[in-house]
């Protein structure tokens, strides 16, 4: 196992940046320049995880709205389209990658694992959309401001998608592989504990 990340300054808290759609339609960016449009945006200790639009960096105390808000203009002024942003503090990815959504025995029947990241917590008449999703195949499980997908198919076969989400939803979010923000949370995040509420 590499190396942990060390922890932010004093200060300054270590956040996670989950980019939605930022190499798609067309568009190429290179983490080099993720990671230097971030350092311009005035952001220290910045990484980038995986070519899939994870960013990791330092700020100070603002809420994650304000820092959703502010990488997403941004982004879009140097970019050129938009690019939905969800932020989440690294104590946040520990604990969303113990957090047990499903039981034991669905999950080893499943060939797909993935977490939904949404700006807010969804409410009751969006959630009720979301849950008339479920199939035989498909299942979903909200908690805080993600949304758990297991699927018994791979992710390419489900007539699920995040566009479909969204379409259904009303609301804009990007999915991640369980094992994506696991392997985030071992690298950057304290150990945790999560169970199915």
């Amino acid at each position: 196992m590499s190396a942990r990340t060390p922890r932010a300054k004093a200060g300054a808290a270590r956040r996670i940046a989950f980019l939605r759609a930022i190499n798609v339609g067309g568009h190429t960016v290179t983490m080099a320049r993720l990671k230097s449009l971030f350092e311009r945006m005035g952001f220290r200790g910045v990484e980038t995880f995986i070519a899939s639009g994870n960013v990791v960096f330092e700020a100070g105390a603002q809420p994650d709205a304000a820092l959703e808000a502010t990488i997403a203009s941004r982004l879009e002024k140097a970019l050129g389209y938009n690019v939905a942003t969800f932020v989440r503090t690294t104590d946040e990815v520990g604990a969303i990658a113990a957090y047990e959504a499903f039981e034991a025995a669905e999950v080893a029947r499943a060939r797909t694992h993935c977490v939904g990241f949404l700006a807010a917590p969804l409410g009751k008449a969006a959630a009720a959309k979301l849950m008339a999703l479920r199939t035989a195949v498909d299942d979903f499980h909200l908690h805080g401001r993600e949304v758990h997908w297991l699927s018994r198919v791979g992710q390419s076969e489900s007539v699920f998608s995040n566009a479909v989400f969204e379409k259904a939803v009303g609301v804009r979010a990007t999915f991640r592989g369980v094992n994506t923000v696991r392997k985030m949370a071992a690298k950057y995040a304290p150990p945790s504990q999560g169970s199915r509420s």
